[in-house]
């Protein structure tokens, strides 16, 4: 199994924002060290619980500190941006690091509604168009022509660059299809809703259609894990996380709290029932069970790349995640 980081920049209770950005700098370096495929930042606007808000522009930063991992987007958030700008974005990132840069691009805006009024400078979001939009970058991508006077005319530079990875971020499956016909990898979040289909997947496989940017079919899956050396010490590390999520689902997005305020904070029955049941979307445990499962998922879904984010309270909890897991499965 190939193993990924995805990073969402978060800052935990009691930290400042942008030591968040020198954190992933930090894991980066690590995930190379450790043989990790690839890393993605995420894009988040208008929260300080997670201030990946620009990851094109950290992708720089990582893939200047690393020499093999490739590094990219999970993902750009198509939305906000004309695809002429990125492709120059991307051909600009696979000038410097040939060979080691992916377009992650999402569908999603990657804030509320405040955040995407304002990225649209008060106009309306654009959202209808996106897999057109997807399909004219990979094209400018390329070098390619595409129809029409709008991207017709302004070639997208720098030219003659290594061509990046394409991929499509879903958390449902119903861009799976559309993904293939495009020739571009799929990248579905587990974490978001837990509903992988292997009948999703097959279909992806069955209906790819190769690109220059992707010649056979791709999938990875990504994880929410809190995986360390006991599933004792795992329960006391993920409760923050699982606390965190409750709220978001009440409408209340908080910063990570600490493990110690997380054993003190008041959690009625229907809190702790609710947090059962998001266990399907945060695998907890001894890295020996997380790698169980995930094996186990691969072999079921028929997959190739597991993508792990996790979010412990401190730094060393979270380099220790990747090490464990890398052990185990690397």
């Amino acid at each position: 199994m190939k193993l990924s980081v995805l990073d969402q920049a978060p800052v935990t209770m009691g930290n400042k924002s942008a030591e968040a950005l020198l954190k992933a700098d930090e894991l980066a370096v690590l995930a190379d060290e450790l043989g990790y495929h690839r890393m993605w930042m995420a894009e988040h606007h208008g929260t300080r619980s997670h201030v990946s808000s620009a990851p094109e522009v950290t992708a720089a930063r990582l893939a200047a500190k690393t020499e093999n991992i490739r590094i990219g987007t999970g993902g750009v958030m198509m939305m906000h941006y004309s695809p002429l700008k990125l492709a120059e974005v991307f051909k600009t990132l696979s000038a410097f690091s040939p060979g080691r840069i992916d377009f992650g691009a999402g569908r999603a805006p990657g804030g509320d509604h405040s955040a995407m009024y304002a990225l649209a400078q008060g106009g309306q979001p654009k959202v209808d168009d996106l897999y057109e939009k997807f399909q004219i970058t990979m094209q400018l991508l390329n070098d390619e022509v595409p129809e029409g006077r709008l991207y017709g005319s302004t070639p997208a530079y720098p030219s003659d660059v290594e061509l990046p990875e394409a991929w499509m971020l879903g958390s449902t499956g119903n861009s799976a299809i559309a993904t293939a016909g495009m020739g571009a990898g799929y990248s579905f979040a587990q974490f978001f809703n837990g509903e992988l289909s292997k009948e999703i997947l097959d279909l992806y496989k069955e209906r790819f259609k190769p690109s220059a940017l992707m010649e056979e079919p791709a999938i990875n899956v990504s994880y929410m894990v809190t995986a360390v050396e006991t599933r004792e010490e795992a329960e006391y590390e993920a409760l923050p996380y699982d606390i965190s999520r409750l709220m978001l689902e009440q409408g209340r997005i908080t910063q990570t709290m600490t493990p110690e305020e997380a054993q003190n904070y008041p959690l009625s029955e229907m809190d702790r029932m609710s947090i059962q049941r998001s266990r399907k979307l945060h695998l907890v445990g001894s890295a020996k069970e997380v790698a169980a499962k995930m094996k186990e998922e691969q072999e079921l879904y028929g997959f190739e790349e597991a993508m792990i984010c996790s979010i412990p309270h401190s730094q060393e909890k979270r380099l220790d995640v990747y090490k464990l897991l890398a052990k185990e499965l690397l």
